[in-house]
Order: structure tokens, then C-alpha cells, then sequence
């Protein structure tokens, strides 16, 4: 599922179904506030997804593997001296390949929008 949405049906931990829609699309993410039209608020709750999560033993390994992973336009996640990329075997072979570790996770992923992001 995109993180970028200005129209889609969404439904709460409670069960109730609502309508998400904006003038424009928007980077959503975990902790989000979304002003119902009714005058109340609901908070984004980012869901659980398979990653993996890549550290390496030396920080040139680690730049010189996220270096392939953005050559490759793969979404990522910087996570503090770890990076996190959406769970692939193969991806995941060339990252052990180039001296990286892999855990693999069931955790919310919020990758880097990009250097040409709206901000705001």
C-alpha cells in the first residue's frame, strides 16, 4: 500500500469504516492526527510489514550497501545505524553479499520521502 494517499477507505482498530479524503495526496505516518468532520480526531497507526533490517560492521559497508539499495530506487528506511528495506530474498542475498547483516522484522516501515518532497 502507497503512503502517499489523497482518497481511500480506511477502517479503524474499533471497526468503524471511514472515507480518507484530501485535496491533494499526502505522506502519512505513524502518529498522525486526521480532524474528522464531525470535530474529532483519529491518530495513523502505521501497520506491521516484513522488513529487513541490515546493519553491517564497518559504516563504509553500510554506506557502500545503501549506495546498491538507492541505485536500485528501493524504498528506505534509516533507522538510526541500521537501515530498513521492505523484506525480498533476492535484494536480500546481494546485501549479504556486499558484508551486510539481515534480521528480518514484522514492523512499520516509513521510508525516506526523497530530496524533492513537498515540505510543509
Amino acid at each position: 500500500l502507497g503512503r502517499h494517499r489523497r482518497r481511500i477507505r480506511l477502517v479503524a482498530d474499533s471497526g468503524e469504516a471511514y472515507l480518507l479524503d484530501l485535496p491533494r495526496a499526502h505522506h502519512l505516518v505513524d502518529g498522525d492526527g486526521l480532524e474528522l468532520d464531525c470535530g474529532g480526531y483519529i491518530r495513523v497507526r502505521a501497520a506491521p510489514e516484513p522488513v529487513f533490517e541490515i546493519e553491517a560492521a564497518e559504516p563504509a559497508d553500510l554506506l557502500r550497501i545503501a549506495w546498491h539499495l538507492g541505485n536500485r530506487h528501493l524504498p528506505l528506511q534509516v533507522a538510526g545505524a541500521r537501515l530498513r528495506i521492505r523484506a525480498d530474498h533476492v535484494i536480500g542475498e546481494m546485501v549479504v553479499g556486499l558484508g551486510g547483516r539481515i534480521t528480518r522484522q514484522e514492523t512499520p516501515f516509513d521510508p525516506e520521502t526523497g530530496a524533492y518532497h513537498e515540505h510543509g
